[in-house]
């Protein structure tokens, strides 16, 4: 016969927080694809951050020491929540674990801030490009929703490369956001201007954006003037390949690399590539 001390189930010990790491919660979380996923997570009032800029997040659990990773916050400087938008790699010492979150489950998040694309690092302009691929389009959700762009810049041009046209599902909805926001549509009214296009599957725009531009199709489409260095300003975050051809184009039309010590006219964020 069983006792009744023996029949009695020890509590789980729940993992340990490293020190000085914050343990938020999982708000929502939406599945795009079967690659791509965005999450909502509570934001520690101690927290702040530029618009643009990314945080290490991780999980608990395992053994050893949490296994943190860069990701750029999607939402605005101003939201109560905080927004990210990944990848799922089935073996990613992370994103497969990731992925696999609900609402109420707990995200690690380191309380430091940072990164190159902030609005600070750039020159005075009148346009801002935004040039992303794949999950390269999240820190640039933070900016256009952010105030404070359209006080600098008078127009934005978001561009998102992807391989198919399910992957634009997030930059279509942030676009439709964006006109329906109370704080900001009336500023972003015929002022953003999206640019998707795919490279794996035909679509209404197909192609490359470095060819786009070269050819010059982009600005045919748009209806808007060639890029030029004393009225643009450009970002850049995505993949290894089209960070290179970006920076390469831009500078030789005349564009100079910047940073928040040395402001230019653009920017190119290489803590991580989708």
């Amino acid at each position: 016969m069983q006792s009744s001390a023996a029949a009695v189930s020890q509590p789980e010990t729940a993992p340990a927080i490293p020190a000085g790491v914050h343990a938020e919660t999982v708000v929502s979380v939406k599945h795009y694809t079967d690659r791509l996923f965005s999450f909502r997570i509570t934001r520690p009032q101690s927290l702040r951050f530029r618009s643009g800029e990314f945080v290490m997040i991780g999980l608990p659990g395992g053994e050893g020491k949490p296994l943190f990773r860069a990701y750029s916050v999607a939402s605005p400087a101003w939201d109560e929540e905080l927004e990210f938008y990944s990848i799922k790699v089935p073996d990613g010492p992370l994103t497969s674990k990731l992925q696999k979150i609900q609402p109420g489950d707990t995200i690690l998040l380191r309380p430091r801030s940072t990164g190159t694309l902030v609005t600070d690092a750039l020159l005075p302009g009148r346009r801002l490009f935004l040039f992303s691929t794949g999950t390269g389009i999240a820190p640039f959700a933070s900016i256009l929703r952010d105030p404070d762009t359209y006080e600098k810049f008078d127009q934005i041009i978001l561009t998102q490369t992807v391989r198919e046209r399910a992957e634009l599902a997030y930059g279509e909805e942030l676009a439709h956001q964006l006109a329906e926001d109370p704080l900001i549509g009336e500023l972003t009214a015929g002022r953003v201007h999206t640019y998707m296009t795919t490279t794996r599957e035909i679509s209404p725009r197909t192609g490359r954006i470095t060819a786009l531009i070269e050819s010059g199709t982009l600005f045919t489409d748009l209806d808007i003037a060639p890029l030029d260095p004393e009225h643009d300003r450009g970002m850049i975050c995505g993949s290894m390949h089209m960070l290179k051809d970006i920076k390469a184009l831009l500078e030789s039309r005349g564009f100079e690399e910047g940073s928040l010590n040395k402001p230019g006219t653009f920017v190119v964020e290489r803590a991580f590539v989708d």
